[in-house]
């Protein structure tokens, strides 16, 4: 095929024209992947928090940041990027699950080492 194994796999859930964030979805399309498909599932607005716990209870991988989000929680911005991903890697660390270090996670995509200068 164009696509050779290791297959990445991004859902993003709750947006206008992507599928609505519910479990029930997330989970029949995480059926359909192929074996040893990587994943990883956001949600968009109120939708990250729920979909970021349900991807890390799946065994999937997750992407949160101001992109997709600018609420902490209803009512309240988010300060920085890092206020996001520190809150899911302490969900992450309270359901059993380890962080990659950013040399892991380039490792598992496949990208240089060191960041490439632009």
């Amino acid at each position: 095929g164009l696509i050779e194994a290791p297959y990445w796999i991004q859902t993003v859930m709750g947006y206008q024209t992507s599928s609505w964030a519910t479990p029930e979805n997330v989970l029949n399309l995480v059926r359909e992947f192929p074996d040893g498909a990587m994943w990883l599932c956001s949600g968009i607005g109120p939708h990250q928090l729920p979909m970021t716990t349900l991807a890390i209870i799946l065994g999937g991988h997750v992407r949160v940041g101001l992109e997709d989000n600018i609420y902490y929680r209803r009512g309240e911005l988010v300060k920085s990027n890092a206020q996001l991903v520190e809150r899911t890697v302490r969900l992450a660390h309270e359901l059993g699950r380890e962080v990659a270090t950013p040399a892991q996670a380039r490792a598992m995509l496949g990208l240089s080492p060191t960041p490439t200068t632009y």
